[in-house]
């Protein structure tokens, strides 16, 4: 029962907990911020860059081709290249020689954007904590015996006939 007991103690440790409920908080968290960047702030950079054509998902290189040779760009069955829906073709190939290198820089813009998003979250949010603490706090009562040593030196003052010198 040594090792439950010791288990038990490690378990129920605040820091123990304090992670735990930071585990589940930050997972919350994280639905906010997906949420927040999937429906709000990528629709109109979508439309931005669907004008322009900026989707960076497509781009790749042949090792190949780095060294003279053609790219070979993907065929359906009827001979015809794989096209995007701008157009455009469209390298996807399970082929080993492939250097797939855009989805890395779409997954970086997606990044900067969610990092972007989040900053200005927390700006935000400590913008409105400067001014919260900005506001002058009310004077704190007066204790409750400084009121009482003050009522018996008034009485005391009213009670004591003064002396003529």
């Amino acid at each position: 029962m040594g090792l439950l007991q010791e288990f038990k103690a490690f378990a129920m440790r605040g820091n123990v907990i304090d992670l735990a409920v930071g585990v589940v908080i930050g997972g919350a968290f994280g639905k906010i911020v997906s949420s927040l960047v999937n429906d709000i702030v990528m629709p109109p950079l979508n439309l931005l860059t669907a004008k322009s054509g900026a989707n960076f998902n497509s781009l790749s290189l042949k090792y190949s081709h780095l060294f003279g040779s053609k790219i070979d760009l993907p065929k359906m069955e009827n001979g015809a290249p794989v096209l995007d829906s701008a157009g455009k073709a469209i390298i996807e190939s399970t082929d080993p020689d492939l250097l797939k290198y855009g989805p890395f820089l779409q997954t970086t813009l997606d990044f900067l954007i969610v990092a972007f998003a989040i900053f200005m979250m927390v700006r935000l949010m400590n913008s409105l904590q400067k001014k919260k603490e900005e506001t002058p706090a009310a004077p704190a009562p007066t204790p409750e015996d400084v009121v009482l040593l003050r009522e018996i030196r008034d009485s005391l003052a009213k009670s004591t006939p003064r002396r003529a010198d």
